[in-house]
């Protein structure tokens, strides 16, 4: 499962206000690796920079000089929407003169085909193939007068999953769909404002939490201060794969930290799913608060039996074959000498495709474990996302073709325990009717296609090009 995206936006006449945007990016470069960008404004005018990799990859000290002014966007982007290339990398500009905007976004709009085909016969060009351009124009699309009024006829034009921060040349803006999908929270520095996908992010630069945006409001902030506008939404359904993976262990969410809500869940499989067994571990890094309770509950000691390389990944040299063909093994190292001859109970956070886990079952165990017993903090994964969360298709997903043994037979577990739903919603301590849950019972909280794809946009575009123009 890879990850969605981050968004940041600060508002601050006495800060750099670039340099924290790095710096709060960097604290949620988690949630997205494959592009970073950071857009400010002065008043007068915008300027923005983009490029593929890490945010450590793409900003040094010349660029971040440059990128002058008292308000600042910035983005992480894993694709959700569009495929991974430099131009799809956000903040994107739109608009000309003081019809201007720049945005970043985080989430996926399940319309954007329908809207993009709305606004092309309008007029509207587009640069990229990814929904946040799509956000944009329809923003850009609205006669209404006042910003806060063009952004709610946005609202009421998109349908799906969006936190945004939104820029013109002197306010900003944060906007979070009346879902509530994805998370954003806004905080207070040195006389400014910050908004962000994550609590961590405030901690990182310093700001003070005030308080998460609603699900269905907008935060406009100016040299007034700051006006909420807010819309209610019919139902709330948080991701509760936030809960489960995304999120960094020590952001709260719903005032809720995600760190003693993942230890609940290993207690939860402690109680759900005992057995005799020497040894737990987690599965690093998401999983490790989960394998501490689950050794808490049971009493069961807790070790680091595979040790993370954090790095992987974080390169742009290619792997030769040989390199290629350790697989998992770049990723995890197991120590023999602590699994030796031992009953191991493994705690993970998901089994998606069910690619990854065999492999890292098959570690363990050539590192000498004498069982091997799984269990998942998520319960099994049978329908797709598509709410920004590149999860897998239909019939990539494992426990939508096979049985709970027959999962446990394919990934070579001794045995195999799924959270259950009310396990997971106990350890999570918050209401069930706050949360998506549709990638484990299909019940969307909007009307989606089972076959949508995330590269939807290019393909129409592709088969666009390709059909000769009949006239």
């Amino acid at each position: 499962m890879h990850e969605c995206c981050a968004v940041v936006g600060i508002y601050a006449f006495n800060e750099d206000v670039a340099r924290l945007t790095f710096f709060a990016l960097f604290a949620l470069q988690h949630r997205g690796q494959e592009s970073s960008g950071i857009a400010t404004a002065d008043g007068k005018r915008f300027q923005v920079y983009t490029r593929m990799g890490l945010v450590t990859q793409v900003f040094n000290e010349d660029c971040l000089k440059q990128l002058t002014g008292h308000i600042a966007i910035g983005h992480n982007r894993y694709s959700t929407s569009g495929s991974s290339r430099i131009s799809n990398a956000q903040p994107i500009m739109v608009g000309e003169g003081p019809n201007t905007i720049a945005i970043a976004h985080n989430g996926n709009i399940v319309n954007a085909v329908h809207l993009y085909e709305e606004l092309s016969e309008q007029g509207y060009t587009f640069r990229s193939t990814s929904d946040t351009e799509v956000i944009a124009s329809l923003i850009i699309s609205s006669t209404e007068k006042e910003w806060v009024d063009k952004i709610r006829y946005a609202m009421h034009r998109l349908q799906g999953v969006y936190s945004l921060t939104v820029m013109t040349k002197d306010r900003l803006f944060g906007v979070r769909d009346p879902l509530g999908v994805r998370p954003l929270c806004m905080g207070s520095i040195n006389g400014g404002w910050i908004i962000a996908s994550e609590t961590c992010a405030l901690d990182h630069i310093g700001a003070k939490f005030i308080r998460e945006i609603e699900p269905g409001e907008i935060i406009s902030i100016g040299e007034n201060g700051i006006e909420s506008y807010r819309e209610e939404g019919k139902r709330r359904a948080i991701c509760i794969f936030e809960y489960i993976y995304f999120a960094r262990p020590d952001s709260a969410i719903n005032g809720r930290l995600i760190y003693p809500a993942r230890q609940a869940m290993g207690a939860g499989l402690a109680d759900e799913y005992p057995v005799d067994a020497d040894l737990v571990m987690g599965v690093p890094d998401s999983a490790t608060a989960a394998g501490s309770g689950y050794a808490l509950r049971s009493g069961i000691p807790l070790v680091e039996g595979l040790i993370k390389n954090r790095y992987v990944g974080r390169t742009f040299i290619e792997p030769d074959q040989r390199i290629r063909d350790l697989g998992v093994k770049l990723k995890f190292n197991p120590l023999p000498q602590v699994l030796e001859g031992k009953r191991v109970v493994l705690v993970d956070d998901s089994i998606v495709r069910g690619t990854t886990t065999p492999q890292v079952i098959r570690l363990v165990r050539k590192a000498g474990a004498k069982e091997v017993h799984m269990r998942i903090c998520a319960p099994p994964i049978r329908y797709p996302c598509f709410f920004g969360v590149d999860m897998a298709t239909y019939q990539e997903l494992i426990a939508a073709r096979k049985t709970v043994s027959e999962v446990r037979d394919f990934i070579g577990a001794d045995s195999l325990g799924y959270l259950s739903i009310d396990g997971l919603i106990k350890a999570v301590a918050l209401p069930k009717d706050v949360f998506c849950l549709a990638c484990f019972t299909g019940d969307y909280p909007i009307p989606v296609q089972i076959d949508m794809d995330k590269l939807a946009l290019e393909s129409m575009l592709a088969g666009k090009q390709s059909t000769p123009d009949i006239r």
